[in-house]
């Protein structure tokens, strides 16, 4: 039984059955291909900009050189809620890597 043969007997027209919101055309030389792995560091490195930044503003406030406490209440809590972001985030990854080893082949 070849292979090929069936694949090309239930092959569909991609462009008859794709919906227009899910079609991406081809990537040109003027775009760059942006892997999960760089999108993922990316990401990772604003949630620890995000905390650097509100560590920051938060010795400032110590120091006494920022007085509006608002402004550092607002990056601490923007900080705290990325990190939470990451952190499930990273849980449902983990999650989702456990479900796919435990799958039978």
């Amino acid at each position: 039984m070849n292979i090929n043969t069936n694949v090309s007997n239930t092959a569909v027209n991609s462009s008859a059955t794709t919906p227009d919101i899910l079609k991406t055309d081809a990537v040109t030389s003027d775009q760059k291909s942006t892997s999960f792995l760089d999108t993922l560091k990316e990401k990772l490195d604003e949630v620890n900009n995000q905390q650097i930044a509100a560590d920051d503003i938060t010795q400032k406030f110590i120091k006494g050189d920022e007085t509006d406490v608002q402004k550092v209440m607002l990056s601490t809590a923007e900080a705290k809620l990325s990190l939470e972001t990451a952190v499930q985030i990273r849980n449902k990854l983990v999650d989702a890597y456990n479900s796919f080893n435990s799958m039978q082949v």
